[in-house]
């Protein structure tokens, strides 16, 4: 029997990711490669949610590199999906023709409850989660999901993100208290829309996506500088006090100060603010007792179902 190569392609709306996993014949795998490239997907949506011209080449061109990647190996299977840009674009339809066309890829948009549900099978098959609140924060959207005993009990999907609030909040580089109180109220009420959320308390938070990542990143760059010897982000662990320390002084910082601190991505330095803004109302309002740091959310999702779809019984 010949091997699978599963190629799962996320496209976000500040990264677009590839993983490739080969899948032997027992519903095994190997992470063969991981690729990632800022695109920032969702950059000037604006108010009339269109995306610009130059994004959707960034994007493009990345897709082609991606493909040059995945077409070197043999017995290929793509799954493609794309978040929140895309889905909340007026012009997704000649974007989703473009990508055909251009790079020809099948592009499938999926919904935020769909995302919601792949980044919760993606944690619970990678980390011994069987009660807490999993919460994924994207570049246009963050996902919440309820786990109660290992079980999917609530998910949702709201349109708040890191680049999304920072761009449309003005929470690039210096930070006025004015801007910030507007951003955080204004997510404070769309997170005040998911009423299950009242029902929970003293549960660990699962954070993923890559602006509550970061958070692990610096953490760990605090505990050594030995970059060979850096704890694994997948599972650690992190009371809720460092985090609203480290959000305090991100936002006393400009986009300069913060582009310098080790384990921060240059190119999150001007929507990280916005992207920790849910985590930090998620925090205070919810008494969480701890929050735990997963690498696994989305792609892993689509691989662990794909391969729940094609055991072989």
């Amino acid at each position: 029997m010949t091997n699978t190569n599963l190629v799962v392609i996320d496209l976000g709306s500040n990264s677009v990711r590839m993983q490739i996993s080969q899948i032997d014949d027992y519903g095994g795998y190997t992470v063969m490669g991981y690729f990632r490239e800022y695109v920032r997907l969702s950059e000037n949506m604006g108010k009339e949610m269109t995306l610009k011209e130059e994004p959707m080449n960034r994007t493009i061109q990345a897709l082609k590199d991606f493909k040059t990647r995945y077409t070197q190996y043999d017995n290929v299977v793509v799954k493609a999906v794309a978040t929140a840009a895309v889905r909340g674009a007026k012009n997704q339809a000649e974007f989703l023709k473009r990508v055909k066309d251009e790079v020809r890829l099948d592009l499938q948009v999926i919904s935020g409850s769909t995302e919601a549900y792949l980044d919760y099978v993606g944690v619970v098959n990678t980390l011994p989660v069987r009660n807490g609140i999993i919460m994924d924060c994207g570049g246009a959207s963050t996902e919440l999901i309820w786990v109660q005993n290992g079980a999917c009990k609530e998910r949702v999907s709201i349109p708040i993100g890191s680049v999304v609030l920072s761009q449309n909040y003005n929470l690039a580089d210096t930070i006025s208290a004015s801007d910030l109180y507007s951003a955080m109220n204004a997510a404070g009420q769309k997170i005040s829309t998911v009423r299950w959320l009242g029902q929970v308390h003293n549960l660990p938070l699962i954070a993923l996506g890559g602006s509550n990542r970061t958070i692990a990143k610096i953490h760990r760059r605090e505990v050594t500088d030995d970059v060979d010897e850096l704890p694994d982000i997948h599972g650690m662990h992190l009371p809720p006090h460092y985090i609203f320390n480290l959000v305090s002084k991100l936002i006393a910082m400009n986009k300069d100060e913060r582009m310098k601190i080790p384990g921060l991505a240059k190119n999150r330095a001007d929507v990280i603010i916005g992207g920790l803004i849910p985590i930090s109302l998620v925090l205070r309002n919810l008494q969480i007792s701890e929050v735990i740091f997963s690498n696994c959310g989305l792609r892993d999702g689509v691989l662990f179902e794909y391969l729940r779809k094609n055991s072989k019984e």
